[in-house]
């Protein structure tokens, strides 16, 4: 990681915990002790949202794990980030590799719902990352190229500051299978350079790109290692109190 980028983990609770469950969780990131130089989101169920942000230490942020892509209206099921924002909390996921593939979210779509969330002042994690039949016929860079030109026409260059950018290879997302270092570096850095090539090179080099995929307490210091990883985007393992050691990976 380049030291000028601050090592950011985020924690996708994805739809598990209850309210004990979710008191343990914060019970030992509270305990900790976390670095101080990493910035730590949680990405928690919406209806749990506005008990973690009274409950968790203001050092610790807060995200939706999605929303829509307007302010209010007949949209039954659905969260804004008015919504979001009125209870306190700053960050949404958007564009996991579950909403494209379980829910059928076309990149269209999550381009539209990051463009909005960034006007209405939330902070933004979209997540990019190609299936593991498109990685075996040499796809990938055209995969994430795309999903993530989409999204950057709907970003304005004032909000690159609000960006984090969660590359996870859809085939390694919770399959125990884990991109090598090498295999995430080698994406990670592609990435920076097709921003470099088609926003700027300083958004390149400042925005903090983050790996998600299996990421675990025992690889996520190789990990951490790579230049162009700046930290993770961490699933099943967030909910355990070995997390600590992944939020801590780059000391």
């Amino acid at each position: 990681m380049a030291t000028e980028r601050k090592f950011f983990v985020g924690g996708n609770w994805k739809m598990n915990g209850n309210k004990k469950e979710i008191d343990g969780i914060i019970a030992f990131l509270t305990a900790g002790p976390l670095d101080p130089n990493t910035e730590l989101v949680c990405g928690v169920p919406s209806c749990y949202l506005e008990y973690c942000r009274q409950k968790l230490p203001a050092t610790i942020g807060v995200a939706a794990q999605n929303c829509y892509k307007v302010p209010k209206g007949a949209f039954t099921g659905e969260i804004s980030p008015a919504m979001i924002k009125d209870v306190g909390v700053e960050w949404v996921i958007l564009g996991h590799s579950e909403r494209r593939n379980v829910f059928g979210e076309s990149d269209a779509l999550i381009a539209e719902k990051v463009g909005h969330a960034l006007s209405e002042g939330l902070k933004v994690i979209p997540c990019i990352g190609e299936k593991l039949e498109e990685r075996e016929s040499g796809k990938t860079d055209e995969v994430v190229f795309s999903q993530l030109k989409a999204i950057v026409e709907k970003i304005p260059l004032d909000k690159w500051e609000n960006i984090v950018i969660a590359y996870e290879p859809v085939w390694a997302i919770g399959t125990g299978k884990t991109a090598s270092p090498q295999q995430a570096q080698e994406v990670h850095g592609k990435l920076r350079q097709w921003l470099s090539e088609n926003v700027n090179a300083e958004v390149a080099q400042k925005v903090r790109i983050i790996y998600g995929g299996s990421v675990t307490a025992e690889n996520c210091r190789e990990l951490a290692k790579e230049a162009d990883i700046d930290g993770s985007l961490v699933g099943g393992a967030s909910l355990k109190p070995d997390f600590i050691h992944i939020v801590n990976a780059s000391q």
